[in-house]
């Protein structure tokens, strides 16, 4: 059955739709975390290591973070698996193009497929910069996540690349918050106005929460 359902088209579409929700309920979390650098790096220094600990001591140390970090790893593979193959899946079924051109789609629409590409390629080099500290500039701290992130967007190229990337997520979240609603049933004609506004809201916070601590670094008010 679970085969039957990944093979049709709605099966994919439902795997999008609930994975996409798990992300967003993280992105949220994420961003309210991400806040915590305004209020010094005592304190945002002490949320990270919280971060470790959560679940102690029923949970080993790191067990829980580990925990989280595999479900987000399962989601954004399955949502990103699920789009390529519903993608080559519209394309197998219009190999060529319309006779007419219908540009009735927004924005956000058409620049779902380059804004996953864009956001996952965001997700490697996040991970290499503040997590692994691969590419990280200024030299990588362990156990120092304030500094670290001054150190990033004290750089040109860390605030172009994290705030394109922000941009790109408000969006795909927009769109794909109403789309999500529509998958899973839970759009109707009543509701659709409002769906579309939590969208909009939800893009607008999420895109001006994560963009707010670079200009933060940027502008001296964090530092």
């Amino acid at each position: 059955m679970a085969r039957t359902m990944w093979d049709s088209s709605v099966g994919k579409k439902t795997v999008m739709a609930v994975s996409g929700l798990i992300m967003l309920l993280y992105l949220v979390v994420h961003m309210i975390g991400n806040l915590k650098i305004f209020f010094g790096a005592g304190e945002y220094n002490h949320y990270a290591h919280w971060l470790r600990t959560i679940g102690e001591p029923f949970m080993h140390y790191e067990w829980t973070l580990w925990l989280i970090r595999v479900v987000l790893v399962v989601a954004v593979v399955a949502h990103a698996t699920s789009a390529y193959q519903l993608s080559r899946r519209d394309l197998r079924a219009r190999p060529s193009k319309y006779v007419h051109k219908k540009a009735r789609a927004s924005y956000a629409t058409r620049t779902m497929r380059w804004g996953g590409i864009i956001l996952g390629l965001f997700i490697v080099w996040h991970i290499l910069d503040l997590t692994t500290g691969t590419v990280h500039s200024g030299g990588f701290q362990e156990g120092h996540p304030y500094q670290n992130v001054v150190d990033t967007f004290s750089t040109w190229y860390g605030d172009v690349v994290y705030i394109v990337a922000m941009l790109a997520l408000g969006l795909h979240v927009r769109h794909g918050f109403w789309s999500a609603a529509q998958t899973l049933g839970v759009g109707s004609r009543t509701r659709d106005r409002a769906l579309k506004i939590t969208a909009d809201v939800l893009a607008l916070l999420l895109t001006a929460g994560f963009i707010a601590v670079p200009v933060g670094v940027m502008t001296g008010v964090v530092s």
